[in-house]
């Protein structure tokens, strides 16, 4: 394997756990939503079930320090793979949020004073 390959690798890997993460949220909150769903409609009172969704939304609040710990983590290698003198990466076609398009500026726009 070469660098490009190594490199390409580790970025997958960091792409998927991210990506995991993110789904690991989503199903824990529509638990919450579901356990709130079936209660409703038994009819049981608030309390039933208080304690076990109170612990499905602290892990919803531990998989939230996850994530930020997994956006931490990205820009720390971020930061090592610059450091290292490797220069942007381009990732082929991982599911990487993209940049948003800079809208050209036509005309003028310049602040005044009124």
């Amino acid at each position: 394997m070469d660098k490009a390959q190594v490199i390409a690798s580790l970025a997958g890997d960091l792409y998927a756990t991210e990506q995991s993460v993110d789904e690991a949220i989503a199903r824990a909150t529509t638990l919450v939503q579901s356990m709130i769903g079936t209660r409703t409609v038994l009819g049981v009172s608030a309390v039933v079930g208080s304690e076990s969704q109170a612990k499905a939304m602290d892990a919803i609040a531990s998989l939230g320090a996850a994530r930020q710990a997994m956006v931490t983590c990205h820009e720390e290698l971020a930061k090592d793979h610059r450091r290292m003198g490797y220069g942007v990466y381009a990732s082929d076609g991982q599911d990487k949020p993209r940049e948003v398009p800079k809208v050209p500026i036509i005309g003028e726009h310049r602040l005044r004073a009124v």
